[in-house]
């Protein structure tokens, strides 16, 4: 039964990570290389998923912090908030949008739902097609239970987004872990 449900799982993220536009890859990557600095930020299971990411970019080098953590600077013109959204519409992050946006800074979303009132906001966005909250997909229905798929999607989007900045910054694993923290 396990190995039967790892399929559908597998079968169910390439179908949605297929249909990713490589030219919205495109324009996130070229909004996080060249922000001053990069904030992430995200609810929920999403949260978790772009906290991970953010690590990754300060193995990068770049200056990127997750929103919560207490060292997050202020951002505003020449700075980036990169926002995982699968609805689009959380209440609590669409504030902290505006709050970014106000402030001048540049913001790119990753969603299922690009006419959502973040989506109407963002500079930059990626369109990942998975049920979300208050999206479905037509013609496609998850076995996953709530928006398990989105965050699955959304994971290993990033990681794969991750290689894509290692090759165009010229980073290695090696490099990486040099910034990695030594306090384990």
């Amino acid at each position: 039964m396990i190995q039967k449900n790892v399929k559908s799982i597998l079968a169910e993220i390439g179908q949605v990570l297929s249909s990713i536009e490589e030219a919205q890859v495109e324009n996130l990557s070229g909004e996080i290389r060249k922000a001053n600095k990069t904030v992430v930020c995200g609810a929920g299971r999403v949260g978790m998923a772009i906290r991970g990411f953010g690590m990754r970019l300060a193995h990068l080098g770049l200056k990127a912090f997750t929103l919560g953590d207490s060292t997050v600077p202020s951002i505003g013109k020449g700075d980036l908030l990169v926002v995982a959204s699968g609805s689009g519409e959380t209440q609590t992050i669409y504030d902290l949008v505006e709050i970014a946006k106000k402030n001048g800074a540049r913001i790119s979303l990753i969603s299922g739902n690009s006419d959502s009132r973040m989506g109407k906001l963002a500079d930059s966005l990626v369109l990942i097609k998975a049920p979300s909250k208050t999206k479905a997909i037509e013609g496609f229905a998850s076995i996953q239970p709530m928006t398990t798929l989105n965050e699955q999607c959304l994971g290993i989007f990033l990681d794969a987004l991750v290689l894509d900045l290692m090759e165009k910054m010229n980073e290695t694993h090696d490099t990486m872990w040099s910034r990695h923290s030594n306090l384990e």
